[in-house]
């Protein structure tokens, strides 16, 4: 498979680059992998590069949008942080992908057995991780119907916050740059979540048919 080229990248619609990462998702979960040559893909993008996408994922190894979503080298721009939370310098890495590179689409991907989303469960201060944690705040507040057991043993809990905390990602790009706001008003991207399950493979794209 060859890499995206400027024309194709043009010719992309916000919906078929969804339908692309479904497309991508499921031959993973089959283990029917693209036949890629990656070094014909480092000289494809050499003087170039042309995304279809941006993901914001979680760091954990498990999670490569890459692979999980069956893609090669110059196919999606890759933002990876622990909890895939939002700050400033994620909405400007989104804002140069989208606007200046021309993506068409912003992915928010939390998986299940996330690891920073326990830790902010279970309240846990270590060095600047303690920041980052706290921003998983919000998320926790939001989950509200569990009453008891609050802390990362309670597995649904700990699911509802992660489902809430992709959630509450979108709402924080769409609240916090005007940009993307825009581009996904005038139709030009989407903006979307979706959940990766680390034990099966699949992904659960929200809202999407």
């Amino acid at each position: 498979m060859r890499t995206h080229t400027k024309e194709t990248q043009s010719s992309m619609t916000p919906d078929k680059a969804i339908q692309f990462l479904k497309e991508g998702n499921e031959r993973f979960m089959n283990n029917l992998k693209t036949n890629r040559n990656l070094l014909q893909q480092v000289n494809e993008t050499s003087t170039g590069q042309f995304p279809f996408a941006a993901i914001l994922s979680c760091i954990d190894s498990r999670t490569s949008a890459e692979l999980v979503f069956d893609q090669g080298l110059g196919d999606v721009f890759s933002i990876r942080v622990a909890g895939n939370i939002v700050n400033e310098d994620i909405l400007g890495s989104m804002e140069f992908a989208c606007n200046a590179a021309g993506s068409k689409l912003i992915m928010v991907l939390g998986h299940t057995k996330c690891g920073a989303i326990i830790g902010a469960c279970n309240h846990v201060e270590l060095g600047n991780l303690t920041g980052l944690l706290k921003k998983v705040g919000p998320a926790i507040e939001r989950e509200t119907a569990t009453k008891t057991e609050r802390n990362g043993k309670n597995l649904e809990f700990v699911t509802h916050v992660t489902e809430n905390n992709v959630h509450l990602a979108i709402e924080q790009i769409r609240k916090q740059s005007p940009i993307l706001t825009d581009m996904e008003r005038e139709g030009e991207i989407r903006i979307i979540g979706g959940m990766y399950d680390v034990e099966t493979g699949r992904v659960d794209f929200y809202g999407i048919g």
